[in-house]
């Protein structure tokens, strides 16, 4: 059984280009056709499906037109609260251990791609909307962006976004600082990942630092 390392992490997001509408230097145009799109819906149209019957039935209890909120998407982009969507990015080995092209990196492209699938089953209280497997840099690695949502809450919207309140509902509770419920959340989803790996043969490698391994974020910064 080979040992792979596990990259996890909550960025920033970038949804045009993880759809390649713009091409960074890092990426290699001759292969971004071989990337593998599992979700692309139109973040627009989730809203509506999320928050639309919330929306109006808060605008009806409004006393004041000032207060209605007309589009709830506009309103979360221009507040200070909530992010519109969120990203992840998961990746298995590093560019020396599993390079695209590699047999390595076509078998994590399968765990990938099963792993997502799992991911969206894992988490009803995240709309995932958009996911693609990149085969175009140094290793395959996976973008999944999405919206969170809580049902069922007494301020504002009775759903709204809310990725904290969102993670409670699925049971993810913080303990401080250093224990969030998010650090939670990416622990389990990497524990997935690993469990996904056994099935394929490969065993999750635990490293002591950070430092020892490199995820595709600190390698592009670097």
């Amino acid at each position: 059984m080979i040992k792979r390392t596990i990259s996890g992490q909550i960025d920033k997001g970038d949804v045009n280009h993880n759809n390649r509408k713009f091409i960074a230097e890092n990426v290699d145009r001759t292969r971004v056709n071989d990337n593998i799109t599992i979700v692309c819906d139109d973040i627009r149209a989730v809203y509506h499906e999320l928050f639309d019957d919330a929306l109006k039935e808060y605008n009806v209890r409004q006393t004041r037109r000032d207060r209605e909120i007309h589009d709830y998407r506009e309103h979360i982009r221009h507040g200070r609260q909530e992010k519109e969507f969120y990203e992840v990015i998961f990746q298995v080995g590093n560019m020396d251990d599993t390079p695209v092209g590699s047999d390595e990196a076509k078998l994590t492209t399968e765990i990938l791609k099963e792993f997502t699938e799992g991911f969206i089953k894992r988490n009803p209280n995240i709309r995932v909307f958009n996911a693609v497997i990149h085969l175009d840099e140094a290793t395959p690695h996976v973008h999944i962006d999405f919206v969170p949502f809580a049902t069922g809450q007494k301020r504002g919207l009775s759903t709204r976004n809310s990725l904290s309140k969102a993670l409670e509902q699925q049971g993810f509770r913080g303990e401080g600082k250093l224990e969030t419920n998010t650090k939670k959340w990416i622990e389990r989803e990497k524990q997935a990942l690993s469990e996904v790996m056994l099935t394929r043969g490969i065993e999750w490698e635990q490293l002591g630092t950070h430092n020892e391994h490199l995820s595709v974020l600190d390698y592009k910064k670097q």
